[in-house]
């Protein structure tokens, strides 16, 4: 059984080298971080939302069976953090790849992948954070588990920042780690926001030999669950 937060499509890939693409989304329920500028608090934050209201747990067969009824060839599995829920994920990924689905993982970088999945996930889009996200360093870059992402040789690296002051972490980090290829992702949850820092990045994050990448549903429709 999945906890599941929300599960929608078809949509369009929003981010990373997918951006564009037609796809489904899984949401899972379940984070071990809790950055400040997270815009999908509801699946985590117990604070602020109530767990009882925004999860359920749903059997892999039934997740598979609305997402084929989709019309969709490609799968994302989001969250929160999707690794949490790494044995849970295993039906349906393998549901997935017998229907030859393209199957995304977005996650923070901080889970290693186990062995069983990594053979079923087409691609690891793997957004380590910044100190802009407010969480303490330890907690939320472990070397071990970029190691072992990086090690599918599937993975790409997606950095959510703030601006330009931002950068020169980001290459500390990708240098450290062996991090590559890599993304830059402006934060924000509005078109003017997120268009007024693509602007600001994209000459230094060239200048970094870094990719940039928007935020596509938030140009499309704004900061709308479930698009």
């Amino acid at each position: 059984m999945l906890t599941v937060a929300e599960v929608f499509g078809p949509t369009l890939q929003g981010e990373g080298p997918s951006v564009g693409r037609r796809c489904a989304f899984v949401r899972l329920g379940g984070c071990n971080l809790d950055c400040s500028w997270c815009d999908t608090p509801y699946s985590w934050d117990w604070q602020r939302f109530r767990p009882d209201e925004e999860l359920r747990r749903v059997d892999a067969a039934a997740v598979t069976e609305t997402v084929e009824a989709m019309g969709v060839d490609m799968l994302v599995i989001t969250g929160g953090e999707p690794l949490l829920q790494a044995r849970a994920l295993l039906p349906l990924l393998t549901a997935a790849a017998e229907r030859r689905w393209r199957v995304e993982v977005e996650t923070n970088g901080t889970v290693s992948p186990t062995p069983q999945l990594v053979p079923l996930v087409t691609a690891w889009n793997v957004s380590p954070k910044l100190a802009n996200s407010g969480v303490a360093e330890a907690e939320r870059i472990r070397p071990a588990a970029l190691a072992a992402l990086r090690a599918t040789g599937r993975a790409v690296f997606k950095f959510v920042v703030t601006g330009a002051g931002d950068l020169d972490e980001v290459a500390s980090l990708a240098a450290a780690h062996r991090l590559a290829p890599v993304y830059v992702m402006p934060e924000g949850t509005t078109a003017e926001v997120v268009l007024a820092r693509m602007r600001e990045l994209a000459a230094p994050a060239l200048a970094h030999g870094f990719h940039l990448t928007p935020r596509l549903h938030i140009l499309l429709w704004g900061d709308v669950r479930g698009r």
